[in-house]
């Protein structure tokens, strides 16, 4: 993928992203923030999110989140602030000459997306908030359990069913094993209601019935000013990416 120099505060870094459907676009793009452990081309390539959307005609954006895939890598858990990652998104966009875009995020990726439009809301023009519910707001702290399972010498030593969950991901993606350690505890803090209540943007909420991580979707969706719910039947935190419903729905929702 190419590379986008990214000035961020105090940071510099790059920043490996995809753009495609420039030349067929309608005139719209989708900024697509990848969740935790993942990648640009795991998250949204594999999973066919990057076709859907450009037949739709959209122009897709896709990145590699700071500590993840070719992107720069931090091993300091100061580095991985959401506000900074929030601050990476609207780089990418100002890298590449975008005014403004819909901003769809994943898991992880879901409270990026949502801080980016709690703070540039003048950036986005739609919202999908996935795979992320009210425990953005509200959720238990398991951030420990899986930093740990990340720093643990092999697979073999994580214990818990989250943890291996986590570890095997990070496993089979090739992740720096520290830098996403870094990321989860640096990058842990939730998003306010009041944060919440900023955002004037068109917003969707999208969660799997099975998902026991994301927390209740319905209620995220009732605490946006302009939000909706797009439940994913029969799906949980880590099969809901790809599922054929949530890809349409979401489309069908950016199209309207």
């Amino acid at each position: 993928m190419p590379m986008a120099t990214i000035s961020n505060g105090s940071d510099r870094l790059q920043l490996a992203y995809l753009d495609e459907g420039g030349e067929s676009a309608n005139g719209a793009t989708v900024l697509l923030i990848h969740g935790f452990a993942s990648t640009g081309q795991v998250n949204w390539v594999n999973t066919s999110w990057v076709k859907a959307l450009t037949a739709a005609g959209f122009r897709v954006v896709a990145f590699d989140n700071r500590g993840h895939g070719e992107s720069t890598k931090f091993h300091d858990a100061a580095d991985y602030a959401l506000e900074k990652m929030a601050g990476d998104a609207i780089g990418l966009l100002d890298f590449l000459g975008i005014e403004t875009a819909h901003v769809m995020g994943y898991s992880m990726g879901a409270r990026i997306a949502a801080l980016v439009a709690a703070c540039h809301g003048e950036r986005v023009n739609k919202l999908v908030i996935s795979g992320y519910g009210w425990a953005m707001v509200d959720s238990s702290d398991h951030w420990m359990e899986i930093r740990d399972s990340l720093l643990a010498p092999s697979l073999q030593d994580v214990t818990t069913e989250r943890g291996r969950t986590f570890r095997i991901f990070a496993d089979q993606t090739g992740s720096d094993l520290v830098a996403l350690a870094a990321c989860m505890e640096g990058a842990r803090r939730r998003i306010s209601q009041a944060e919440l209540q900023t955002v004037e943007n068109p917003a969707l909420v999208a969660v799997g019935t099975e998902d026991a991580i994301a927390g209740s979707g319905e209620k995220l969706a009732a605490a946006l000013p302009h939000g909706r719910f797009l439940p994913i039947p029969g799906r949980d935190h880590m099969k809901a990416v790809g599922d054929r419903r949530h890809i349409s729905g979401v489309v069908d929702f950016l199209t309207e």
